[in-house]
């Protein structure tokens, strides 16, 4: 019995409804970009990549940060810790991963803005990523061993300026944000201070306690254990304003210099082109997390200064830190390479 055409509408109808059902699974299930709908996600664990290795302060942090977004969003936020380079391998790799929503990247100064001026070639680009928002910065000091004769900010300008190249520097490596400020803090006071370069803060700080080397710069995660034990002494540190977890420690713009204001800043990425309604979810619901009093004060007790900023200010403020840094790195002639 030949089919009528109103069931042959229908199965048509049907046949379409199956095909498209198919195609929609398959790329779910292949990871193709846009395969994830914002109103379903997530509906499985979302990797977050740090470009560290675990037991650092950006590690804390996220490993700080993702019980708490995770139990907001449904589901499990797991570390991925993937150091080496500067940053560069865990970074790249966020930046291949399938902008679906399920692979976010802690990004900082080095990853966002020095590396693209450190390095002649880099895998990826800033641009190959879609901030979600900033979520806290560590505080960098001027440090010195106890025995190094320093008494105050003003004391130690005085004496690095008037025996140029006596002394000389730590930091945990060249293009990290201690390296680069101790140079923007030269640039500014017309000092001449030689730099011994680390692999890593922990070596840095090790011979900082040792007297092998007389100052650094540190951030405070690295560095109130030793300033409380005695075993180093802060001078200043690189803000227009005293911070509260050292209240003591005046700030270089109460020494008269000014324009140093530099921290170790930590903010959330995507890879570009992740769809606009789970940027948007994901930065409400960072600006939750990092409002929580217990968890908040978990990040200032370990030297974290807690700073949540959307999407639009943390694109704003990458675009300011870029054109301050890249000019300071062409101007000294900095390379890691």
């Amino acid at each position: 019995m030949p089919t009528r055409p109103t069931d042959a509408a229908a199965d048509a109808a049907r046949r379409s409804l199956l095909i498209t059902g198919a195609l929609g699974a398959s790329a779910a299930a292949l990871g193709w970009p846009g395969a994830a709908r914002a109103d379903s996600w997530p509906s499985r664990p979302v990797r977050w990549v740090v470009a560290y290795p675990a037991g650092g302060g950006s590690d804390f942090l996220a490993r700080q940060l993702a019980p708490v977004l995770g139990k907001a969003l449904g589901q499990t936020l797991v570390i991925d810790n993937k150091p080496g380079a500067a940053g560069i391998i865990g970074t790249d790799n966020a930046a291949k991963s399938p902008p679906d929503g399920y692979t976010l990247l802690t990004g900082d100064n080095g990853a966002m803005v020095f590396n693209s001026a450190l390095y002649k070639k880099l895998p990826y680009a800033p641009s190959d990523f879609a901030p979600v928002g900033f979520m806290a910065r560590f505080p960098l000091l001027l440090v010195v061993n106890p025995g190094a004769g320093f008494t105050s900010a003003k004391q130690w300008l005085e004496a690095v300026k008037a025996r140029p190249g006596k002394y000389s520097y730590a930091s945990p490596g060249v293009g990290s944000p201690h390296h680069l400020a101790m140079e923007l803090l030269k640039d500014r006071t017309h000092s001449y201070i030689v730099h011994v370069p680390y692999r890593g803060t922990a070596f840095s700080t090790q011979d900082l306690i040792a007297g092998v080397v007389p100052m650094g710069i540190l951030d405070t995660a690295a560095a109130l254990p030793h300033l409380r034990a005695g075993k180093l002494k802060a001078l200043a540190v690189l803000a227009p304003r005293r911070i509260a977890a050292l209240p003591d420690v005046p700030s270089f713009d109460e020494t008269g210099v000014s324009g140093v204001e530099v921290s170790a800043w930590q903010g959330l990425f995507v890879p570009k082109g992740t769809p606009e309604a789970i940027v948007s979810r994901l930065g409400t619901e960072l600006a939750k997390a990092l409002a929580q009093p217990d968890l908040k004060g978990r990040l200032e007790d370990f030297g974290l200064e807690v700073a949540p900023g959307d999407a639009a200010s943390l694109a704003r403020f990458i675009q300011a830190e870029t054109q301050k840094w890249h000019a300071l790195i062409r101007s000294r002639g900095i390379s890691a390479e």
